[in-house]
């Protein structure tokens, strides 16, 4: 055992793979963010190389899928803005083709069965995070206050005309109720 404030002896490709098998069991993770994981750990750069190629040849590490896993999670939870979901991905590492090419996915979805539930474009992003916002209140009649609930939008990542446009449409009666 070695004590407090020893250096530690790097990684060799075996452990480097098993630090790296423990980091990608909590959730998927990019590339980036498993190559600093192993880089805190000491690991040279050909264990780092080594492994991340080993991971990406075994299907463990893909941008791509971490970033439709990340979209679909924002989406199930906290939906979010096309802005500020590009932000989060960019400060995960992940590379700017991977987000161009995610660009257009997002915008017009292929939805499964299972998909179903999850909103399909800004505009209904915007009305489930208003929604979540208001938990069931009534929209604020204050044009302060309505401001600063589409600045809440804003904020979410959401462009200034899609929150004007979902609190419009969120103000209005529906044909259900008329």
């Amino acid at each position: 055992r070695r004590g407090r404030g020893e250096p530690r002896e790097p990684p060799g490709p075996d452990a480097a793979f098993e630090i790296v098998a423990r980091f990608l069991a909590a959730r998927p993770r990019t590339r980036w963010e498993v190559e600093r994981r192993l880089k805190r750990t000491g690991a040279t750069e050909a264990t780092i190389g080594a492994t991340l190629d080993r991971l990406t040849e075994l299907g463990y590490l893909d941008d791509a899928a971490f970033v439709r896993w990340w979209a679909e999670q924002r989406d199930r939870h906290a939906p979010r803005g096309r802005r500020l979901l590009e932000a989060e991905l960019r400060g995960k590492g992940v590379p700017r083709e991977v987000i161009e090419g995610f660009r257009e996915s997002y915008a017009t979805p292929e939805r499964t069965p299972e998909d179903a539930s999850l909103p399909a474009s800004d505009d209904e992003r915007a009305r489930v995070a208003l929604e979540a916002h208001l938990r069931g209140r009534p929209l604020p009649e204050d044009p302060k206050a309505l401001q600063r609930v589409g600045m809440f939008l804003v904020r979410r990542g959401f462009d200034p005309e899609t929150a004007r446009r979902t609190l419009r449409r969120y103000h209005e009666p529906s044909d259900a109720e008329s």
